[in-house]
């Protein structure tokens, strides 16, 4: 009693065709079959909406990652006999 048997269907598409009458199945077939095509599509739409997203993130947490140089500031300082050196090569 617990599964049900070849009978019981029977009795189900019996009920299903009294209340809906021969010509509305197929019409109910195909409304049920658009809306899990349409169903299918939108999983589909969302998974790639995800991909998307997730490239976003990657990219944005490389940008953050990246190590941007430093900048150094300098101050040279040349000894006196450096400078003569330079200026007497000048002359």
């Amino acid at each position: 009693m617990g599964s049900m048997s070849i009978w019981h269907w029977l009795v189900v598409l019996l009920v299903i065709v009294l209340l809906f009458g021969a010509k509305k199945i197929p019409e109910l077939a195909k409304g049920l079959g658009s809306g899990i095509k349409t169903f299918k599509k939108e999983l589909e739409d969302d998974d790639d909406e995800k991909k998307v997203e997730q490239t976003a993130t990657q990219a944005q947490q490389q940008q953050k990652n990246e190590k941007k140089p430093e900048v150094i500031e300098a101050q040279v300082i040349e000894s006196n006999s450096n400078i003569q050196q330079k200026q007497t090569e000048k002359i």
